[in-house]
């Protein structure tokens, strides 16, 4: 009896701790948070009603690589990626100028019309400051590892107003089929705070519930099935471009702010087909979840490409916003071909693909029912874990953790980086669908011709 009330005794005073203290970093987030949404807003109207403001895009992405090269080169890229490296590789410690240069170089990037996201200087905020609380009161690597997830946490909270999805998202991110569920609770704690405060400070929210909803049938089933597929598809073509593009600027071997010069001259490009593949893209996905055709089936590719040549050649920001304009539209695509609501499939695609390209599927389909309804969550949830599955063993950030195969026939390297990960070994067993197919395969091929 009394060990038992010695563990719970012990168990309460870890509730208390990690409430206050996730309270706190909660409330800071959420402040900051709100902070830096209006300083990008201020920023981008100002520059927008300026005309051909787009011209500056090189000027733009060459300040942006000089500022993060030279003040704080951990603020490169996009800032998840970054925040998810700390965690696993450097405890949890992040340097206190990480914060305003990846906010400085964001807003920079983004106001000239950059094609990048705002959750990932706000996943940095969060884990920044939550690096530095933990600094100061000599927390050990294990708090402060989990005190930097509840930052993450609350800045995804609060950069899109999901307070749960948020939550999960800081606790599912870092490794690939595993929940860190030590971390859940300080996690919520902080997520729904920062959404409190941040709303309190007046940030507003694109909360869009989905009216149009089919009746369940076989055949609207087997269709979302087919479109968790094709996202998780689309999802594997954006992760290899992002690779491909890094390597491009890695064999251009010029000073890193000339390389930002020589992308927003490419960035430029795109305006031939419109200028909503630059800035955040939202006004596209506010349309296409409108129930708006997207017109074109190559919207999602060039909003790829002008991420990827964003973040590669010296612009900075995050990758979950371009992630739901590719998701939205190509949505918006495949349910104009399969004869679906627009509305239904771009928010289909929006949370299949961010299934798919951060292997969240479980924050994903939360986010689901959080921005557009109950209604959707189980076509939702289906697609999110369509996509998570076809995406195989890769990622947008390649720091994430290989903690479990996604299939018994696969077996890649477990424990060890997306990044270093071996490519995967089919170990086919004779029992299994695929192996059954091979056989069959086989036969037909050694049948001698009549």
């Amino acid at each position: 009896m009394r060990r038992r009330l010695t563990e719970t005794s012990i168990l309460l005073v870890s509730v208390v701790k990690w409430f206050f203290l996730a309270s706190v970093v909660g409330l800071l987030v959420g402040g900051s948070t709100a902070l830096f949404l209006w300083c990008l807003r201020w920023s981008t109207d100002g520059l927008s009603v300026i005309p051909y403001h787009y011209a500056i895009l090189p000027i733009a992405l060459f300040l942006s690589a000089l500022i993060v090269q030279y003040l704080a080169p951990d603020a490169k890229g996009h800032g998840t990626e970054k925040v998810i490296e700390a965690i696993h590789q450097r405890g949890g410690v992040i340097k206190p100028l990480v914060v305003p240069v990846k906010l400085l170089a964001t807003i920079v990037t983004l106001a000239a019309g950059g094609s990048a996201g705002k959750e990932g200087p706000c996943a940095q905020i969060g884990a920044g400051i939550s690096s530095t609380l933990a600094g100061w009161f000599h927390f050990d690597e294990t708090d402060r590892k989990k005190l930097v997830i509840c930052g993450v946490s609350a800045g995804f909270a609060t950069v899109f107003g999901t307070p749960v999805a948020g939550a999960l998202f800081g606790v599912e991110v870092l490794a690939i089929g595993q929940l860190q569920y030590a971390v859940l609770f300080p996690s919520f704690v902080a997520g729904i705070v920062g959404y409190q405060i941040s709303t309190a400070m007046g940030t507003t929210y694109f909360h869009h519930p989905i009216s149009f909803i089919p009746t369940f049938s076989e055949f609207f089933f087997f269709k979302v099935v087919l479109g968790g597929v094709a996202f998780g598809l689309v999802s594997l073509v954006f992760i290899e471009l992002l690779k491909l593009t890094e390597r491009l600027s890695e064999r251009i071997h010029w000073w890193t702010p000339l390389k930002g010069l020589l992308g927003g001259a490419l960035l430029l490009v795109t305006l031939v087909l419109g200028d909503r593949y630059l800035g955040l893209g939202l006004t596209t996905v506010e349309s296409v979840l409108n129930g708006q055709s997207v017109g074109m089936g190559y919207d999602p590719f060039i909003k790829m490409a002008a991420t990827a040549v964003t973040l590669s050649f010296g612009g900075s920001g995050g990758i979950v916003t371009p992630i739901f304009f590719i998701g939205a539209t190509a949505g918006s695509f495949l349910a104009w071909m399969f004869g679906l609501d627009p509305a239904t499939g771009a928010a289909l695609g929006m949370v299949g693909t961010l299934a798919g390209c951060a292997n969240t599927p479980i924050s994903a389909s939360v986010m689901a029912i959080e921005l557009f309804g109950a209604s959707l969550s189980p076509y939702a949830a289906i697609t999110c874990v369509v996509s998570f599955l076809m995406v195989g063993h890769r990622s947008v950030y390649p720091s994430q953790i290989l903690a479990v195969a996604k299939s018994s026939s696969l077996s890649p390297d477990l424990g060890n980086t997306v990044e270093r990960m071996d490519d995967v070994r089919i170990t086919t067993r004779d029992v299994s669908a695929f192996g059954l197919g091979r056989k069959a395969l086989k036969r037909l091929r050694r049948r001698p011709e009549k």
